[in-house]
């Protein structure tokens, strides 16, 4: 098969200054009237500014004949195996990597580690995430299998995140449903969301249209109960601590 590598590159290079334009005309506003940075900062700006518009462009070209090809082609493979259980180990593997690589992740787990000072660690905050995406994905793979509707998982995982959100932090709440957002980006609505639609059209009484979407929906809400979980876990540990210091305090008032 022969591939075009820079087909429709123009087009994809117009659509991300469609994009960006707008930040940049709001950044030149506050540079205008409010900011006014000295020449060396714009310089840099303008910099960072030019690298992400190729960066941009260059990966949405690669999602267009790179991943989405090659995620739909595995998909139709996988779909065709005999032994269809497999799938759910190996959607949770490639969901949790998918994940870990993820752009929009990493940049949410260093200003989280970098808010709260060291407070909640870069990787345990990355492996939360992406545990939960990597278990979204196997039960999105269990549906496309049993013929589930997505209602039987977003119902009832909604209504235990509002449970849950009564048990943990406001900190670890904002940060849980900031994770769901940040979880669903091009790593996974690329190569993931293809690799179901090809799993979908081989899968006999599976339509793609209905059982191959839904998985970014899934994706979406498990970092969500997952950073939750995390959250529950560090107040029981906050509160242990705190019983364990009140303890020592007055066993140091009976000793005097």
């Amino acid at each position: 098969m022969n591939i075009h590598i820079f087909q429709g590159f123009g087009q994809t290079m117009g659509e991300v200054a469609i994009a960006l334009l707008p930040l940049i005309i709001l950044f030149a506003i506050f540079q205008l009237f409010f900011l006014k940075l000295s020449m060396r900062k714009l310089l840099d700006i303008a910099i960072g500014i030019l690298l992400t518009f190729l960066g941009l462009s260059f990966f949405l070209q690669g999602v267009h004949i790179g991943f989405l090809p090659i995620g739909e082609q595995i998909g139709k493979s996988l779909g065709a195996i005999n032994y269809t259980w497999i799938l759910i180990p190996i959607g949770f593997v490639l969901g949790f990597f998918a994940t870990y690589a993820e752009p929009a992740v990493r940049v949410l787990i260093q200003q989280v580690e970098r808010a709260s000072s060291g407070y909640i660690p870069e990787k345990v905050l990355l492996y939360t995430v992406s545990i939960g995406v990597g278990l979204s994905v196997a039960l999105s793979m269990i549906r496309i299998l049993a013929g589930f509707s997505i209602w039987f998982f977003i119902l009832p995982g909604y209504i235990l995140a509002l449970i849950m959100v009564k048990y943990s932090s406001k900190t670890f709440t904002s940060i849980a449903f900031d994770s769901g957002g940040v979880a669903t980006g091009p790593m996974t609505a690329t190569f993931i969301l293809a690799m179901f639609v090809g799993i979908a059209s081989v899968t006999e009484g599976r339509d793609p249209l209905l059982d191959g979407f839904g998985m970014v929906a899934l994706v979406a809400l498990a970092p969500i109960l997952s950073v939750l979980t995390l959250g529950i876990l560090y107040s029981r540990k906050e509160k242990e601590l705190y019983v364990h210091k009140e303890t020592e305090t007055e066993t140091d008032r009976y000793d005097r």
